[in-house]
């Protein structure tokens, strides 16, 4: 997003951990080697990066301490190490410049900094006129985290009220309490969030604030995902001529050495295998797509059950079945470029990009209507002639099949099928178009 907002003319930057597994040709400068932060008492040295690798400018703070690990999130001292950054973060503002109009906060992690900027607002000059923007998509943690030195009615009021919540202190209660706004990251999910099953005990805080809740659904980066110009499919097509698609699927099949029939359609997935994506209709529903005599293809990779059901539905089938276990980001392009349908059942699915990847490259959802699928795939109407996939309701394998049949049934119809994946790549689902919506959300937070 930070690139879609340079890109309209907005004067951002980002802030970002420098982890041990950023890329070392991300880092173009040494911004800053003496960014003293203060931390649990004491002053500690850390370091800034500037970069402008990802088409926007960056700092990213380098404490190697807490920030060089072997992975990036999954430590017992998370919330320490996000404290730190937090504080490192308002630091580095502070030294950079003026006061920001707005700072936008992502997830739990940045939950910190919510609290330290509603205190800083109540007595430093500095940040009088800054707004807080906070992004959701909760995690225990200590309540003394190093705080800096905040006027003592300050620190007590924000911190021990703002992080409370049933006897442990979350950051992510912190950040929807305190922020001016808040969004998560689809229409859809902003309202599933208020209800118990999906608000996770802060449905509460959600409701509660909901007149500052607003879902945005994220953006694709059609510099990456785009057909008419993508580097790693064989053929580019666009919404004018698509005959470029048929040679991805040839394509395609010959990848998994399956037999070439362009008249069968491809149903494919590519996705964590975890329950969350509703991989478990899949595997109910698999016996029917291949009965009808479609071919299925499926990427990912997690959960051993879900790994071996695929292998053995290989096995089963290796005529009309291809599998990867793994990710390959090349082949997920082919696969989204060669493939007919492209099935999505999850559970829940705060926004998911898979779908809109889907729609841009001609190849027909099908999903489950929640979050941001719902927001993004509206059904097929053939008297209308609208719509751009299909979606169900019920975590049922007998509600995804009846749309895997709609869809085959709208397949045999070539006006009707060419007509649905035009309606799918004529959406504007870009990161500029979701940046021109947190613009005027910013300027939403700045008025009110």
């Amino acid at each position: 997003m930070p690139k879609a907002l340079k890109q309209i003319g907005i004067d951002s930057l980002l802030i970002t951990p420098c982890y041990l597994q950023t890329k070392g040709e991300y880092l173009w400068e040494m911004a800053i080697e003496d960014l003293w932060v203060e931390w649990r008492g004491r002053h500690v040295q850390a370091k800034a990066f500037y970069s402008e690798a990802n088409g926007s400018p960056t700092f990213l703070i380098d404490y190697p301490p807490l920030f060089h690990r072997d992975s990036i999130y999954g430590y017992t001292e998370d919330y320490e190490r996000f404290a730190f950054f937090n504080h490192a973060a308002i630091e580095l503002l502070q030294r950079i410049g003026s006061a920001p109009d707005i700072v936008h906060l992502n997830d739990w992690h940045c939950g910190f900094a919510a609290v330290e900027l509603a205190a800083k607002r109540r007595y430093d000059p500095y940040w009088n006129g800054t707004g807080q923007y906070f992004r959701s998509t909760t995690w225990p943690i200590r309540a003394a985290l190093g705080w800096p030195n905040c006027r003592p009615w300050v620190l007590r009021r924000f911190a021990r009220n703002s992080f409370t919540f049933n006897g442990y202190a979350s950051a992510m209660k912190a950040g929807l309490e305190v922020s001016d706004t808040l969004s998560t990251v689809s229409k859809r999910y902003s309202h599933e969030i208020q209800t118990g099953e999906n608000g996770y005990g802060l449905d509460w805080l959600t409701r509660q604030r909901a007149n500052r809740l607003i879902g945005i659904t994220n953006g694709v980066d059609y510099d990456e995902w785009n057909p008419a110009t993508d580097k790693d499919i064989p053929v580019h097509f666009s919404i004018d001529d698509l005959s470029g698609k048929a040679e991805c699927k040839r394509a395609l099949l010959e990848h998994f050495s399956l037999p070439v029939e362009m008249d069968r359609p491809i149903f494919a997935s590519v996705t964590r295998l975890t329950s969350q994506k509703g991989v478990e209709l899949i595997r109910q529903g698999a016996g029917d797509i291949l009965a009808s005599g479609a071919y299925f293809i499926a990427l990912g990779s997690g959960e051993k059950d879900s790994e071996s059901f695929l292998q053995a539905l290989r096995d089963y089938a290796p005529s009309r079945v291809g599998v990867y276990i793994g990710y390959n980001e090349r082949l997920a392009h082919l696969i989204e470029a060669g493939a007919d349908m492209f099935l999505m059942p999850s559970k829940f699915e705060p926004c998911g990009l898979n779908q809109m990847y889907s729609l841009r490259y001609g190849t027909v959802p099908i999903v489950r209507a929640v979050g941001g699928l719902d927001d993004t795939v509206q059904n097929w109407d053939a008297v209308s002639q609208t719509g751009n996939g299909f979606k169900f309701g019920p975590f049922r394998a007998d509600k995804l099949l009846e749309k895997i049949y709609e869809a085959r049934f709208a397949y045999a119809d070539k006006e009707a099928w060419l007509k649905i994946q035009q309606n799918g790549m004529a959406v504007d689902n870009s990161w500029e178009n979701a940046a021109r919506n947190y613009v005027e959300l910013y300027n939403w937070t700045l008025r009110n």
